[in-house]
């Protein structure tokens, strides 16, 4: 007998995925690709949008052929700040631009100045303000504006969740997780899209509006199939933990990007947060999670690099030094910060990072003490004047012992639990369209959660 399966496709933008779970969310089957990048008009990489569209029907249609798996139901988990721009009979009519993508300073400029005090529009969208296309709503504004032959041809503006969907279902639909993160579309306050957008009509281009636990059932290729509207891939990962935990949490999902999830907030951004750089993402629900971002993977590789080019060791040195308790006394006794950021600005790093260190061991705990302290910092931002007793962490920074030790350290007011949640977001695509309850033991058996109790005395 086949065995009844739940279908995920879960891009992100180096490695596009697709998994197969079980009725107890068990990963039965994956297929990992990769593409090479494409560039736009302008020259800029980005993803090759018709190379990943024909992938996925490729994979789908063959599974759906299989002698082993029985397809219920499919949905799909991808990166943010991405449009997919179709005309009136469904073709896509430019590139997926890159978030990375900068634009012409003089278009963002009178988008603010058109549109108020920047800082206010930053603080009520919980986008925060950038020169490029991170936030996906100045995309729209940039080519009705910039590019005006293609902008009047657009029939539907969706973003790369919702496009995979649509690639099945040929219905076009927005939902919240994807307009509510960092696109300065939404207001989290109105709970409605923000007044320019209707000032500029990029409303009349934006599908209606879905739960993110919307399906929809199709008859594809002759089999009747629930199809998920699709889900924000750092939504999607929050989804597993907000399901089946019941005590308020922060969690802090490591990797290139370092970011911390508060769920449970009911304020908006203030403008002090703003400045902090604090930002929204949304849950399935609409409401807003108030998030810190640290470029701590990407920092930890340039540091590391240096120390490992400075004092002489292996490339993969830096994997094997055990915290050290006599170190860390001797480090603290005395403590200065030691390291210049490649990365990103921070008032308390010198004008040059100071090498006066005995040994690559000695400087790399020097290193991951600063760098702790600012994930501390990210942390205590998002949770400040709450009860938040749990902290979980997930991703590349749970190998680490020396992170682990020194969180668990300096966050003493908070139980610390780490998870090996390499499923990540396409688990939680898979629960959004799922009428499964998850309990409390959800994250012990699928998640292979550890408890870490302090252990540095000092």
């Amino acid at each position: 007998m086949k065995q009844k399966v739940t279908a995920v496709f879960d891009i992100g933008k180096t490695n596009k995925k697709f998994f197969l779970f079980d009725k107890n969310f068990k990963e039965v089957h994956k297929e990992y690709i990769s593409f090479d990048e494409v560039t736009d008009e302008d020259g800029h990489p980005t993803e090759d949008i018709h190379a990943l569209h024909k992938w996925l029907k490729e994979v789908f249609d063959r599974i759906l052929k299989s002698e082993d798996f029985n397809v219920k139901a499919i949905n799909f988990s991808t990166y943010g700040a991405s449009f997919v721009h179709l005309d009136e009979n469904g073709e896509v009519l430019t590139p997926l631009y890159n978030y990375t993508k900068e634009i012409d300073l003089d278009i963002a400029a009178s988008f603010y100045e058109k549109y108020g005090d920047d800082q206010e529009l930053v603080r009520s969208s919980g986008s925060t303000k950038s020169p490029g296309l991170l936030n996906s709503g100045l995309q729209l504004y940039w080519l009705k504006h910039y590019k005006p032959e293609i902008f009047k041809k657009i029939k539907y503006s969706l973003h790369l969740p919702q496009y995979l969907s649509y690639v099945f279902t040929g219905v076009p639909l927005s939902e919240y997780t994807s307009i509510g993160c960092h696109t300065s579309l939404w207001n989290y306050e109105t709970r409605d899209y923000q007044d320019w957008v209707y000032k500029e009509e990029i409303n009349k281009i934006l599908p209606p509006i879905v739960s993110t636990e919307t399906s929809l059932n199709i008859n594809y290729n002759g089999k009747r199939i629930k199809i998920g509207v699709g889900i924000h891939d750092s939504s999607s990962a929050l989804l597993p933990y907000v399901r089946s935990v019941n005590k308020p949490f922060v969690l802090v999902s490591t990797g290139t990007w370092s970011i911390a999830l508060n769920p449970f907030t009911n304020k908006p951004l203030t403008l002090e947060d703003v400045n902090s750089d604090c930002l929204n993402y949304m849950r399935i629900n609409g409401k807003p999670v108030k998030s810190s971002r640290l470029f701590l993977g990407n920092e930890y590789k340039l540091q590391v690099q240096e120390l490992t080019n400075k004092y002489g060791v292996d490339d993969d040195y830096h994997k094997t030094v055990a915290f050290d308790d006599q170190v860390y006394s001797e480090i603290i006794a005395d403590f200065k910060h030691s390291f210049k950021w490649k990365s990103f600005e921070h008032h308390k790093m010198p004008d040059k990072t100071s090498y006066s260190y005995p040994n690559f061991d000695h400087a790399y705990h020097h290193l991951m003490i600063e760098l702790t302290q600012l994930q501390v910092e990210n942390i205590r931002r998002i949770s400040a004047d709450q009860n938040i007793g749990r902290l979980y962490v997930d991703g590349g920074f749970t190998d680490n012992e020396l992170y682990i030790k020194l969180l668990s350290h300096y966050i003493r007011d908070m139980k610390l639990r780490t998870t090996k949640a390499s499923l990540g977001s396409a688990l939680g695509a898979a629960i959004a369209i799922s009428d499964t309850k998850l309990n409390s033991k959800f994250l012990k058996k699928n998640y292979a959660l550890k408890k870490h109790v302090p252990t540095i005395v000092n």
